[in-house]
């Protein structure tokens, strides 16, 4: 997961100015496109999946220090032998969750609303950002 966020933080920041720019006034545009997705989901399901954490403990080999250097002409020490500790593992799971069918087709209706309205606000920045920025 880490790995994949440093790789899209890489390309975003590889983006052409104009690029970037665009993005930047269409943000919350695309947080709505998740959200628009999501809920389209959840209608034609007719649930909404929702993820739940949980923690179990598991065993795992601890590290443990390391003894001290033998005195001049004593044999090294042995190493110590491993140690077993508890660690504390999060498991993640989706679950089916029941959801109300008119009130989330509402939710979609006014999310699509919004949207239309956040383009249209976005329209002059955008087109600023392709003034500044030609390619």
């Amino acid at each position: 997961m880490r790995r994949s966020l440093v790789v899209l933080v890489l390309l975003a920041a590889c983006g052409t100015p104009q690029e970037r720019c665009i993005a930047r006034e269409t943000r919350d545009v695309r947080v709505l496109d998740r959200l628009i997705v999501e809920s389209e989901g959840n209608l034609a399901r007719g649930y909404a999946l929702e993820e739940v954490v949980t923690y179990r403990d598991r065993w795992v080999y601890c590290p443990r220090p390391a003894p001290l250097p033998a005195a001049e002409g004593e044999p090294a020490p042995p190493p110590p032998p491993p140690q077993l500790c508890l660690d504390e593992v999060r498991e993640t799971s989706t679950r089916p969750k029941a959801i109300d069918l008119r009130a989330e087709a509402h939710k979609l209706a006014s999310m699509q609303d919004k949207r239309a309205s956040l383009l249209r606000a976005a329209g002059p920045g955008i087109a600023q950002c392709r003034a500044e920025f030609p390619e």
